[in-house]
């Protein structure tokens, strides 16, 4: 068999990764935790070649692009309206779990030294919504759980992140003080949060004045959570908060203004970028866990599947023992305000709090910054316990994501988790409002004389029954709609040429202002992120139907004219 070569081996696990996938959703299951299966299959593997990896670098091609494709996702409006089940999981409980987890590994052997401990715990305590929300995309429940799942994601990482990075310093320098180490993360989270803003700003400025060139616009997209990332961490501030602030703003402030081209190529590349560094994280810990699993030769195998099942149960038991009372004291108490600001919110149901408990999986971040754990210190010595650090991370991860990432469809179902009306009801609403905004630039333009009357007859009578149809949904009464065709077909045996660039004129100019209409309802958190996405891509891919269509249209839509 001919020698294989560490890139060689990359690439043939990354087509392995591929067809995971396809295994994965004809068998509905999430794709992380056949990932974190077949990480397990290749550090037992024989024969495969030793890959290293430095840890600076594993850090910065993984961590920020990563983090910054779940705040493009992240929808402010609901992030605000579930903001303190946000900071109670992300950050009150993140911190909880890295003191539990701490004290847990420092008792376990002295291997763990505080440092290090806590480098462990801060690595293993937030938890990754991937695998949890493609469940729950899939069977249907409650959009207030996603949502503040997804805003929980985002923020651990950056919470552990921020506290594994103090973590770290200590263990590498060998020096830690409590009130310094809590200084710093105040201002340097303020500092990093400042930074990715400006960041936000200058990428949404310098892409308002690219248009129309949609490789070079996403090319600055892919780049932006390095350039928010890499000057904040060079000023000691927080590079993980500044690239959080920076994606929060530009998927805030993007819509307003990207082409169709752009925003379809965009959402491509990321769904592209996130699936092979994802896939790349599992690979090069298999690989790792090879050398790994050398090194800890002086453990017995019984001891290493203890210290890995013992901060297993921790992590879990500390999230279910967490939730309820969390969930329920500050409303008994009287003292949790709703969105309103009313006190006294309704109590959360057991069943959706029973479900938050268990949906703690951890995942690929953690994957992440284990590898990036330094080799040695300062003083040239080992970084103590790596390699044991890196095994109880992985263990966590195959226990949590095959444990509870295969249970959560059959506990949604017996918990009788169904998915609200809220969505629907929202985008029943944007579509109508679109409509009528489409109908209105109709009306605008024909009222010049400037354009056919038999395609605006037929663009009329088309979105007429469109907004009546959406109508109806919107006031959850149910209508048959009706559409004509007609006056087009009446025009189709002449002029067939000028009649589709009449069309395309006209339907440009509506999609634009149902384009407008959305995102302005969505600024009005009227509806959410998610709804606005799903309409904004439909008219997306129409526009860019009707742009190939033109005389002076590019090869392709992402060409230059």
């Amino acid at each position: 068999m001919p020698h294989v070569t560490g890139f060689e081996l990359v690439l043939i696990l990354l087509a392995a990764s591929a067809a995971l996938q396809v295994v994965a959703q004809r068998w509905q299951l999430p794709h992380p935790v056949l990932l974190v299966v077949g990480g397990a299959a290749l550090a037992l593997a024989p024969g495969l070649p030793a890959v290293t990896v430095d840890p600076e670098i594993a850090f910065l091609a993984f961590v920020p692009p990563l983090l910054y494709a779940t705040a493009l996702d992240t929808s402010l409006r609901d992030f605000k309206a579930e903001l303190w089940p946000i900071m109670r999981l992300a950050v009150l409980l993140v911190f909880v779990t890295i003191a539990v987890v701490a004290w847990m590994a420092h008792a376990l052997t002295p291997a763990f030294t505080w440092p290090a401990a806590i480098a462990l715990a801060a690595i293993v305590a937030p938890p990754d919504p991937v695998a949890a929300t493609a469940v729950m995309r899939s069977v249907g429940t409650p959009s207030t759980l996603v949502s503040i799942l997804r805003g929980e994601g985002m923020v651990n990482d950056a919470a552990a992140l921020v506290a594994y990075r103090i973590a770290v310093a200590a263990a590498v320098t060998g020096t830690f003080s409590p009130g310094r180490a809590a200084a710093e993360l105040v201002l340097t989270g303020v500092a990093g949060g400042m930074i990715g803003l400006a960041v936000g700003w200058t990428i949404v400025w310098l892409q308002r004045h690219i248009r129309r060139l949609p490789v070079v616009e996403n090319t600055v997209s892919l780049l932006t959570p390095f350039v928010a990332y890499i000057p904040a961490d060079r000023l000691g501030a927080s590079g993980i908060l500044a690239v959080v602030a920076a994606g929060l703003y530009v998927s805030r402030k993007g819509p307003k203004f990207l082409t169709a081209a752009t925003r379809v190529q965009k959402d491509a590349l990321w769904a592209m970028t996130t699936f092979l560094l994802e896939s790349l994280v599992f690979i090069l810990i298999g690989l790792e866990l090879r050398t790994v699993l050398r090194a800890l030769g002086q453990y017995s195998l019984g001891t290493l599947l203890w210290y890995g099942a013992a901060v297993s149960g921790v992590v879990i038991a500390v999230r279910m023992l967490w939730v309820f009372p969390s969930a329920y004291l500050p409303r008994l108490l009287g003292r949790h305000r709703g969105a309103n600001g009313a006190r006294g919110a309704p109590l959360p149901p057991w069943q959706w709090v029973t479900f938050m408990g268990w949906a703690g999986i951890r995942g690929g971040y953690s994957l992440v910054i284990a590898l990036a754990l330094p080799l040695v210190t300062t003083h040239g010595t080992p970084f103590p316990a790596r390699d044991l650090i890196v095994f109880v991370t992985f263990a966590v991860i195959f226990v949590t994501l095959v444990l509870q990432g295969l249970s959560l469809g059959p506990l949604i179902r017996l918990l009788g988790l169904r998915e609200d009306e809220r969505v629907a009801t929202e985008e029943a609403h944007a579509r109508r409002i679109a409509a009528e905004a489409g109908l209105q630039r109709l009306e605008a333009n024909t009222s010049r004389g400037d354009a056919d009357p038999a395609v605006a007859l037929h663009l009329h009578r088309t979105h007429e029954t469109r907004a009546r149809r959406w109508a109806t949904h919107d006031r959850t009464h149910p209508e048959r709609a009706e559409n004509d065709d007609g006056a087009l077909a009446a025009t189709r045996s002449a002029g067939v040429d000028r009649t589709a660039a009449h069309y395309r004129i006209l339907r440009l100019a509506m999609i634009e202002a149902e384009s407008d209409a959305i995102v302005a309802l969505r600024d009005r958190s009227m509806i959410g992120d998610d709804v606005m996405h799903r309409i904004q891509r439909e008219l997306d891919l129409e526009t860019m139907v009707l742009e190939a269509g033109e005389d002076d249209a590019p090869d392709s839509p992402y060409a230059v004219p």
